[in-house]
């Protein structure tokens, strides 16, 4: 399964992507996070279905300092999972 989110609320500047890059990589999910120019973060991952609803409460829950307002989510094809390799945040120095 492949999944993209896009999580708004208050999750730049909390340390939201490293705790998304930390929870996604214990599960073993494959992907990316980022932030928008839009002030949100955007998420990309792929793996099993159970793992992928695990990380899906880890975004609603949110690191420490962050506010999950709502997360909007799309299903991707399968076959994008090709695509990506391990767990990582895209942007970051």
């Amino acid at each position: 399964m492949v999944r993209h989110y896009l999580v708004k609320g208050r999750v730049q500047g909390v340390g939201f992507r490293w705790f998304v890059q930390r929870e996604a990589a214990e599960i073993g999910l494959r992907g990316w996070v980022r932030n928008t120019d839009e002030g949100h973060v955007e998420v990309c991952a792929a793996g099993d279905d159970q793992d992928i609803v695990e990380l899906e409460a880890a975004l609603r829950k949110g690191s420490r300092g962050s506010r999950v307002d709502a997360i909007v989510k799309h299903e991707i094809a399968d076959e994008e999972a090709e695509r990506l390799g391990p767990f990582e945040i895209e942007g970051a120095w």
